[in-house]
């Protein structure tokens, strides 16, 4: 399993009339903290839609425990559980200053061939990246 910790900060601009977080963008804060937990591995998302392979959201989960607050910084730890196929899951909890446990999500994505117009499977950069990560790379195949 590989693990990630990301820091973002609420903006005033982000949140409701309650100072709270609004809850469309949650959405928002896993994509910036799946980029960087993929950049920290040495993949970029713009090398991947280079080599027209893209990556749409197939399933979106979000579980809000309690608010997140303007000018608090969260701590996202990211996850990706399994390793990759056809598919990428990422899961995300999110931990206010506190330390408390605010918010806990899902995204699964499909790596989309955007020439062939269809699913294909995990790139090899990206597998190789991950496979340490993993207790039997060899069977990633």
């Amino acid at each position: 399993m590989y693990f990630f910790r990301f820091k973002r900060r609420v903006t005033y601009a982000e949140t409701d009339r309650m100072g709270y977080l609004y809850y469309g963008h949650y959405a928002a804060y896993y994509e910036a903290a799946r980029v960087e937990a993929l950049r920290a591995l040495g993949i970029r998302y713009r090398d991947l839609e280079d080599a027209h392979i893209l990556m749409p959201v197939r399933r979106l989960e979000c579980r809000y425990l309690a608010p997140a607050l303007y000018d608090e910084e969260l701590d996202i730890h990211v996850t990706i559980p399994e390793f990759p196929t056809l598919t990428l899951q990422f899961r995300y909890t999110l931990f206010n200053e506190g330390g408390r446990l605010i918010n806990k999500g899902f995204t699964e994505l499909v790596f989309y061939d955007a020439v062939k117009k269809k699913p294909v499977p995990a790139p090899e950069t990206l597998k190789n990246s991950l496979a340490p990560y993993f207790s039997a790379p060899e069977n990633t195949n």
